[in-house]
């Protein structure tokens, strides 16, 4: 891998940021807080969160992508792993736009969450791959 230190640490930081993110969801699942500001005003609190959540999570999945493209991988599943990531996001922001359900978030939202996360795992253990495969 050319670029090994920036992999890992990367891979690392994407792990911290599936942990934390697991930890804030279920802190809302404890107090059923449907969003983390006020919900007094929803298409504010909608849009808000749907933007910084999506700057949250996209540098670092871009990065791992663009770290798994500079070794030689198969660019089609790679190209199929930043098409779930994408079709993720896309549900999360349109499932924080949604009504939020009596009983859980939105279908969507939920989608956004899990398909992100997937994505995660499958970034981060892929760089582990290389990293452990080409480096040893």
């Amino acid at each position: 891998m050319t670029l090994p230190v920036t992999a890992l640490t990367a891979a690392i930081l994407a792990i911290m940021i599936l942990l934390t993110a697991i930890a804030t969801v279920r802190q809302r699942f404890k107090s059923s807080a449907a969003f983390g500001l006020d919900d007094a005003n929803q298409p504010l609190v909608s849009a808000a969160r749907s933007h910084g959540n999506l700057t949250e999570h996209a540098p670092m999945a871009v990065i791992m992508i663009a770290l798994l493209e500079m070794v030689p991988v198969n660019h089609l599943a790679l190209t199929g792993v930043a098409v779930l990531f994408l079709a993720a996001r896309a549900a999360h922001i349109i499932g924080l736009h949604q009504p939020v359900l009596d009983k859980g978030p939105p279908p969507a939202r939920a989608l956004g969450v899990i398909g992100t996360w997937v994505t995660y795992i499958i970034l981060i253990v892929w760089i582990l791959f290389q990293i452990l495969t080409r480096n040893a």
